[in-house]
């Protein structure tokens, strides 16, 4: 089966965001003055072929480890559709 793998990857919130930053200070130039903060981040889809949702999870889990995310600096959600 083809399962699409959904994968989130969010720096993490007790690290500067710097593009968020620039976003943020961009929206107040455009008077958009009610955001109290940005974060920016990646949406990552994959397709897998896998026998299982679960087996399709951990595959989509595991590249997100080695090559996706910097768990150094970032987090990461999988979700399969």
């Amino acid at each position: 089966m083809i399962f699409t793998a959904q994968v989130k990857v969010m720096p993490l919130k007790e690290l500067l965001d710097p593009q968020g930053k620039a976003v943020m200070g961009g929206l107040a130039n455009l008077g958009l003055n009610g955001i109290q903060d940005v974060r920016i981040g990646k949406n990552i889809t994959l397709q897998i072929e896998a026998g299982t949702a679960d087996a399709a999870k951990e595959i989509a889990e595991e590249a997100a480890k080695k090559l996706l995310a910097n768990q150094v600096m970032e987090m990461f959600e999988v979700i399969i559709n």
